[in-house]
């Protein structure tokens, strides 16, 4: 975990190599992920650099490589999977007789073969699918056409000669040459037609059309084509229907034609319906035809297959092959030449990894036989900023990833993702605190890790990908749900008695408890056996203060988880200006913040712990009148002395240490403890109002914890209140009065300038800082206590869906309660463990990214990009 702390040490290296292993070298050392390079041709072009030439090979490959994975997803064929990525890199780029330019060159031949034989099947498929379904069309018309001459035609005839003889006479009928009969001498006009096809979902427009531009004077049947139609394109089927229309005008048929032309529909030419013989001839022949163009169309597809087929064998390889080859001769383009016949790059190296790069390069020029040697040494300073880079894991890397999207450490910064690893899930687990509905999310978890393996290998959409990453995260998330569950004793919004209460209740045994009845301890008050051993008392949650005795407690923990968080920030912060050597932020930025947040929110801590430690029966009693002949007189309650019997000068009745009561003794009096104030210690103070005063009313504490309680808190506000103007103004005074010693060797003039503009800078900047952090720790305190709003909203929502769900319906029948427990289910899942999971998550996040990192993290680091192979593949893949 100490390499999880602070970022890998970087040293920033020249590298120098020849031109003909430039190639060689870069192929090992994409394999060792270990060396970021920098651009050294920055004002160039990417069009004028030196090897853009092979980019654009490379660019055309992929192209290629792309065409043929679309072509085998047209046959629904699986692109087989090389077995693992590092298997991939283990195997040799080149060989010693082979160099990268020949390897792509083979590579671009054998490619450049495979695509021109796919596009010469796919131009004539394409072309023998249009023959096929013009004769499909042609066979669908003369079929539907002759069905139409034969039965449709007669039948509106005789419909037009019993019903419209009138209308017909009056010229208004349309369809006089189908409907009148042989012998009628004004029947002998025949009318011309058009036969087609037109796609269905055009038909409507198509018809409407029709009937527009000619005004009506068209009649127009339709029939549906049972088989769709393959569009020789784009291979999609299409639903067809065959069309007849009948016209009387050349100037009808004109205006036909064009609209067939518009809407893509099919025209054919026919025989005369009323030639048998010929009608039938022509559907043998297209038949016949039909059956050699699908027997064509077949082997030219099966083809096609074969081909798809054995290609999606090797296009993953081919892909990565090209990826590899590409990444080196992009990472070329940044090596500057010189020297004729040298290349030289920069970049960042991992410290402990230089010895491997210098082996690699070494090792490429030997197998090279190269006489001129290889160089790997060190930049002498300054160097640019160096990246940050941490070494992580299958767990850590969802925790690096979760702090890097706020933003990337500083180079050897103190690392957040350290401590969000324990502190978000256990956040989330204090808000989403339930054992029943942890467990849920616990046994999620687990799933994605069981499956993890499947889930490595398989292309997961995004939301999936981002499951599969925050898989132990979400595991985690579960079992901090399931123990703070156990600690507020809360299942699904009941209590379990799993190790007995401590309590009971008169009736109890008998199920007649009444309401508002008191709950005696079965045990003596402060003993061993009167704790619960684990979590809270399962008899909590049916008694009537239940709300308020959980809201105390959860308000109290969310206020201690707070502060806590919130200093161990502060402490980060003092930790990396020791490791960066800055004395000024660590006098005068951290040891100020520090004496703040102690002398206030620490100390509220401490005040908690203590009114919890205290046992208020003893010291409430120590302040009671008591009649020493009574039955109260010698309890074991009362642990601050032993009992002593006063004088009865007064009521008669005495306090447990001797005082003589007379009726008129305010608590103070009565009290032992001499604490001041009115408790006078013997009283359980309020913690806020105390908080609120020792601000608002100094000195004054009107029931004190403990003695000397005033005089530490006025002490505490002082150092609170002088840590301020020194956190404000002690740093900008120091750093002027540095720059101001530097600055005496210029001229005065520009140095004065530059002194009095240095100090209104940092002074600013600082007002700023110490705004921020004093505002910061009160809004962020208060910030914490939606740890204990969402807690409590969870827990009353369970509450809620169980008694109105279950409890109104479990004694109504079984058929009820099968109801209820639907509704109990449906709600349970989408609110508590859907809804409100986001919810929790989201008000983690925040905790973590704001109220925790503000403290001490920079955010504006550099991300360390390695050259890279590996990272490369598994980005493309993951596209």
């Amino acid at each position: 975990m100490s390499r999880w702390f602070r970022s890998e040490p970087m040293e920033y290296v020249s590298l120098i190599v020849n031109d003909d292993a430039a190639h060689d070298c870069l192929a090992d050392l994409g394999k060792l992920s270990v060396i970021q390079f920098t651009d050294l041709n920055p004002d160039l072009t990417p069009f004028q650099r030196r090897y853009v030439g092979y980019v654009r090979r490379c660019d055309e490959l992929e192209r290629k490589l792309r065409f043929f994975s679309h072509e085998c997803d047209k046959f629904e064929l699986t692109i087989d999977s090389v077995a693992n990525v590092d298997e991939f890199l283990a195997t040799p780029v080149t060989s010693k007789q082979d160099s990268g330019a020949q390897l792509l060159e083979s590579l671009e031949v054998e490619l450049e073969g495979y695509e021109s034989q796919l596009r010469e099947l796919n131009s004539y498929s394409e072309k023998l699918t249009t023959e096929y379904n013009e004769k499909v069309e042609l066979q669908e018309v003369l079929e539907k056409a002759r069905r139409f001459f034969m039965t449709d035609a007669p039948r509106l005839a005789v419909s037009e000669l019993t019903t419209g003889g009138q209308q017909s006479r009056r010229g208004e009928g349309r369809n006089e040459s189908l409907i009148e009969p042989e012998g009628n001498s004004d029947m002998d006009m025949r009318f011309s037609s058009i036969t087609g096809v037109v796609a269905s979902d055009e038909r409507v427009r198509f018809e409407r059309m029709i009937f527009r531009a000619t005004r009506g004077n068209c009649f127009v049947r339709f029939a549906e084509i049972k088989q769709p139609i393959t569009d020789p394109r784009s291979g999609e089927l299409v639903e067809k229907s065959v069309f007849i229309v009948f016209y009387k005008s050349l100037a009808i048929e004109s205006k036909l034609k064009k609209i067939c032309d518009a809407f893509s529909a099919h025209r054919y030419s026919l025989p005369d319906m009323d030639d048998a013989p010929a009608v039938d001839r022509m559907l043998t022949e297209n038949a016949q035809e039909l059956v050699d163009s699908r027997t064509v169309l077949l082997k030219n597809q099966d083809t096609r297959y074969r081909l798809c087929q054995m290609l999606a064998k090797h296009i993953e390889k081919w892909t990565w092959t090209v990826l590899r080859e590409k990444t080196i001769y992009h990472t070329l383009n940044m090596f500057k030449a010189d020297v004729s016949g040298m290349l030289r790059g920069e970049g960042w190296i991992i410290s402990e990894s230089v010895g491997r790069v210098r082996e690699a390069v070494n090792k490429a020029h030997a197998n090279m036989d190269m006489a001129m040697p290889s160089l790997v040494e060190q930049v002498p300073k300054p160097w640019p900023t160096p990246p940050t880079h941490f070494h992580v894991n299958k767990f850590t890397s969802g925790y690096q990833e979760f702090v890097n999207t706020y933003g990337i450490p500083r180079y050897r910064e103190a690392n957040p993702a350290l401590f969000t690893a324990g502190t978000f899930p256990f956040l989330f687990g204090v808000m989403y605190g339930d054992i029943g509905h942890g467990l849920f999310l616990f046994c999620a978890g687990l799933f994605l890790l069981i499956n993890e393996k499947a889930n490595d290998a398989a292309k997961l959409s995004e939301m999936a990908d981002g499951l599969h990453n925050g898989r132990y995260m979400l595991a985690m998330m579960g079992f901090f749900a399931v123990y703070a569950g156990f600690v507020y004793n809360d299942m699904f919004s009941l209590g379990l008695n799993l190790f007995g209460t401590r309590w009971e209740f008169e009736g109890q045994e008998y199920g007649e408890v009444e309401e508002m009845t008191e709950a005696t301890p079965i045990y003596e008050y402060g003993s061993d056996e009167s704790v619960y051993p684990f979590g809270l008392d399962p008899s909590w949650h049916v008694a009537v203060n239940e709300l308020l005795f959980f809201n105390s407690f959860k308000m109290k923990i969310s206020v201690v988880f707070g502060i806590i968080q919130m200093f161990m920030g502060t402490c980060l912060k003092g930790l990396n200006d020791i490791y960066f050597g800055e004395k000024l932020n660590f006098f005068f930025e951290f040891i100020p913040m520090m004496a703040f947040a102690i002398s206030l929110f620490v100390y509220m801590v401490f005040l908690i712990f203590y009114k919890w430690s205290v046992d208020w029966n003893s010291r409430m009693l120590s302040a009671t009148c008591l009649d020493p002949d009574g039955d109260g007189w010698g309890s074991a309650d009362y642990k601050e002395g032993d009992w002593t019997v006063c004088d009865q000068s007064g009521d008669g009745t005495c306090t447990p240490w001797g005082y003589s009561c007379t009726g008129y003794d305010d608590t103070a009096t009565k009290c032992p403890l001499n604490f001041g104030g009115s408790g006078d210690g013997c009283q359980p103070p309020n913690l806020i109002t105390t908080l609120i005063n020792i601000a608002l009313q100094p000195g004054n504490v009107d029931e004190p914890l403990y003695e000397g309680q005033a005089e530490l808190q006025n002490l505490l506000l002082t150092v609170a209140f002088l840590s301020v103007p020194v956190l404000l103004l002690a740093k900008p005074y120091f750093a002027s009065q540095q720059g101001g010693s530097d600055g005496h060797h210029g001229d005065d003039d520009d140095d004065e300038h530059g002194e009095e503009h240095g100090f209104g800078e940092i002074l600013i900047h600082q007002a700023i800082e110490t705004i921020e952090f004093v505002l910061g720790m009160i809004s962020n305190t208060a910030s914490y206590l939606r740890l204990w709003a969402l807690s409590l909203a969870h827990s009353e929502l369970a509450t809620v869906f169980w008694e109105k769900a279950m409890l109104t319906t479990i004694n109504m029948g079984w058929f009820s309660t099968f109801i209820g427990y639907g509704v109990f289910a449906g709600t349970t899942f989408g609110v508590l463990l859907m809804m409100d999971v986001l919810e929790c998550f989201l008000h983690a996040l925040r905790l973590q990214w704001v109220e925790f990192q503000n403290k001490f993290f920079k955010a504006d680091g550099i991300r360390f990009a390695p050259y890279s192979f590996k990272n490369v593949i598994t980005d493309h893949s993951h596209k």
